[in-house]
């Protein structure tokens, strides 16, 4: 996500809260949209979503919806990256980010020349030709990093150092395991609130954005209240229907 993104002409005017997409529905996304969610991380990480089906999902948005439609990869490889960019993908998100050669690696295969090397194909983009359109691409798909542990937050300066990059994504859980912590994704004090309060400064200081997943819509509020995050992940497409299942069948079967 771009500064672009959220400045005083984008839209939405609030702060862009996307879900992470696990499932391979296309019915999903669209209820997803029908809900008032900003936008969609479709998740190749941890979710059940190939390659392929990647394409696919991204694909079935209409580019006037496009803006928010992201990807998560499970890991930073030129070729799977190029495909999801050219099936409508606009932004790339790259889990475990720890240094610096890893945000370079990112920013190759995001950028076209000459910020990285994304070559130029005769796919979806091809329909939207025109002169500037590697400068607009460019401008258009953001390089996103998912600082999710300890060492990645220690060599943020690095990170961030990187030409090319435009957003940083927190992953609080993964962070706080890094710690020794529990697995929690709504620490509201010890270290990795400390360490979210401190990439609200130097990420911003640095001209990018920044994201944080939030598991309630609570724990979103409280980052967007205390102004730490620009865009939040909130939720996951899977856990909702989990809950839903569990709380009906309980309402079903429950006896007080």
């Amino acid at each position: 996500m771009k500064t672009d993104d959220i400045g005083a002409d984008a839209v939405p005017r609030h702060a862009p809260a996307l879900l992470h997409q696990a499932m391979n529905s296309q019915a999903a996304g669209e209820f997803v949209s029908a809900a008032g969610y900003d936008g969609r991380i479709i998740d190749l990480q941890h979710g059940e979503v190939g390659l392929d089906d990647a394409c696919r999902l991204l694909r079935s948005i209409p580019r006037e919806h496009g803006r928010y439609a992201y990807a998560r990869v499970g890991s930073i490889d030129a070729a799977p990256i190029l495909r999801l960019l050219d099936s409508g993908a606009r932004g790339i998100i790259a889990p475990t980010v720890e240094t610096a050669a890893q945000a370079a690696a990112l920013v190759a295969a995001t950028k076209y020349p000459p910020l990285g090397g994304r070559s130029l194909g005769p796919t979806r983009p091809a329909l939207y030709p025109g002169d500037d359109y590697t400068a607009a691409g460019n401008r258009s798909a953001s390089a996103i990093v998912q600082i999710e542990t300890r060492a990645g937050y220690e060599n943020v300066d690095d990170i961030l150092a990187v030409e090319g990059l435009d957003s940083v994504y927190i992953g609080p859980a993964d962070l706080a395991v890094s710690y020794g912590l529990p697995g929690r994704g709504d620490w509201d004090d010890g270290p990795v609130r400390a360490a979210i309060e401190d990439l609200a400064v130097r990420v911003r200081a640095a001209g990018l954005t920044l994201g944080c997943y939030a598991a309630s819509p609570a724990y979103a509020r409280g980052l967007i209240a205390d102004g730490l995050v620009d865009y939040v992940g909130l939720g996951i497409d899977l856990v909702f229907l989990n809950h839903a299942a569990q709380s009906a069948i309980h309402a079903l079967r429950s006896t007080t």
